[in-house]
């Protein structure tokens, strides 16, 4: 698969971004139901300005030189679950359904999306062309072990679970929660296939930057 041109991933992060934030006004009822609360429309604001940092980025949506095609599987739950908590936890919320209590869990939630956002999209700027919605190898590509990977193999898909944790915490969503941990196991089959990738291409390079770092959490995984 080629790189998408500019104007695609431009596409792309526009047609996610509204449909994502419109998932979350029908659930919660409506654009000014969703963004009545200060937390809910401070989340929003964030989800729109990383979706225009996003465009700013050099990372794509390409097989590179080689590909683990094996993987793409993953991409279905990532989609069916990224749309189901977009509406999920507004809903819940609205409909006081499986609900945590009071509004320091939307602060917390807020606190938690914001860092996860910010967590997630660094790497992206990091890596540049070497990042891309599949498990691929770059032309060109380098392996990176420095900053953000210094210590964790895989920052941004820590961002990925701390803002979905966050996002359905915004809207007090205990079931939004539960849903978000049902990506734990595609998640950890893509961190599977992405190190096997890159310990066929960096070899013992990349086997010694695994013995001496963790997956996710320092010192935990």
């Amino acid at each position: 698969m080629k790189p998408l041109p500019k104007w695609g991933i431009v596409l792309f992060t526009a047609v996610n971004l509204t449909l994502y934030i419109g998932l979350a006004a029908l659930g919660w009822g409506g654009w000014s139901a969703l963004l009545a609360h200060p937390v809910r429309a401070v989340a929003v604001v964030a989800i729109v300005v990383l979706g225009v940092a996003a465009t700013f980025t050099r990372g794509n949506i390409s097989s590179g030189r080689r590909e683990d095609m094996r993987n793409r599987w993953v991409i279905l739950p990532f989609l069916a679950l990224g749309l189901l908590l977009g509406w999920l936890p507004a809903y819940t919320d609205r409909r006081d359904i499986g609900t945590i209590d009071g509004d320091l869990t939307r602060y917390i939630g807020l606190a938690l999306f914001l860092v996860g956002s910010v967590l997630r999209m660094a790497p992206v700027f990091i890596l540049g062309p070497r990042f891309s919605g599949l498990v691929a190898i770059q032309e060109g590509h380098q392996l990176e072990t420095g900053g953000l990977y210094r210590v964790i193999r895989h920052p941004s898909y820590l961002g990925l679970l701390l803002g979905l944790f966050g996002w359905a915490l915004v809207f007090r969503s205990g079931i939004g929660v539960l849903v978000s941990l049902l990506l734990i196991p595609p998640l950890v089959a893509r961190m599977n296939a992405e190190e096997a990738l890159l310990e066929s291409e960096f070899g013992e390079r990349y086997t010694e930057y695994r013995r001496r770092t963790w997956r996710l959490l320092p010192f935990v995984y």
